[in-house]
């Protein structure tokens, strides 16, 4: 009985993990090597920006950079990316709010008088893929 309890445990865990996918990003266009570059991945409208789904970060190597994440959900997501000059973990801002490092999103979205909209930057996964962040100086 516990070899088909097993059995029927593996065989739900592989048709699990094959709804899985793994996503890659690359960034080019930073203005120097200097810092981590951090890669934010977000699965919902009211998390984008404040609460990342999953965060990596990446070494900086010829103004650009290479991250992966993987075994991540089929859906839709959006992206962020910022180059931590200081490497204290968070996107600095100045007294009114407006970033003082360097950020770019996914599908080049651009706020107006604001941030960036989910709306903006979002883009469906449904197998491994591969897209690119082109910060713009």
């Amino acid at each position: 009985m516990l070899k088909i309890i097993t059995a029927i445990a593996f065989f739900i865990c592989s048709l699990l993990s094959a709804q899985n996918v793994n996503l890659t990003v690359s960034v080019s266009g930073l203005k120097s090597n200097k810092g981590t570059l951090r890669v934010g991945l977000y699965n919902s409208e009211n998390m984008f920006l404040k609460t990342a789904f999953k965060g990596i970060s990446s070494e900086i190597k010829n103004n650009s950079a290479t991250v992966t994440f993987v075994g991540i959900p089929k859906g839709v997501y959006g992206i962020s990316a910022f180059q931590d000059e200081n490497n204290d973990g968070k996107l600095d801002k100045n007294i009114v709010g407006i970033p003082s490092e360097d950020f770019a999103c996914s599908n080049n979205a651009k706020g107006f008088m604001g941030p960036p909209r989910y709306e903006d930057a979002k883009f469906e996964v449904n197998k491994d893929s591969k897209i690119d962040v082109k910060f713009n100086n």
